[in-house]
């Protein structure tokens, strides 16, 4: 009997521990985890400066500006429903483009401004990159051959 009560009491101390860690790792994420925001939810919910979270939108037509020191940018954001100001300094990918859909990871400041630390354009399926123009793409093959 001595035994079975020692072996009970070894797995609940076990599973204790793992729900302790599981709950320790569940807190220590929270903070780090980055929400998804679109702007419509920013401005209804709001959220706190300095909180990590990506935004996602486009990019407002005729937003795009670039400050003189060549590596920031301004653009807004918009869901259709609400748009945001945000910033980044840094080397935007080539598809980021006024018009065109991203997801900016960063945080806003206390002016109410988003900015980004990392851009991540996505682009639609009708997408080809400038070195690929003219090309096409046989999926019998796998080969690429010239359009003409």
């Amino acid at each position: 009997m001595k035994a079975k009560h020692q072996r009970l009491v070894l797995a609940l101390v076990a599973l204790a521990a793992i729900i302790g860690a599981g709950l320790l790792a569940a807190s220590a994420l929270k903070d780090e985890a980055a929400y998804f925001y679109a702007p419509a939810d920013v401005k209804m919910k709001g959220v706190e400066p300095g909180r990590a979270i990506r935004l996602g939108g486009m990019v407002v037509k005729g937003s795009l500006r670039r400050a003189a020191d060549g590596v920031t940018i301004r653009f807004n954001v918009t869901d259709g429903k609400a748009t945001v100001p945000a910033t980044f300094s840094g080397i935007a990918p080539d598809l980021f483009k006024e018009g065109s859909g991203v997801v900016a990871e960063g945080a806003f400041d206390r002016q109410g401004i988003f900015v980004a630390t990392n851009l991540l354009a996505k682009h639609d399926e009708r997408y080809m990159p400038r070195e690929l123009e003219g090309m096409q793409y046989n999926e019998a093959t796998h080969e690429m051959k010239v359009e003409k």
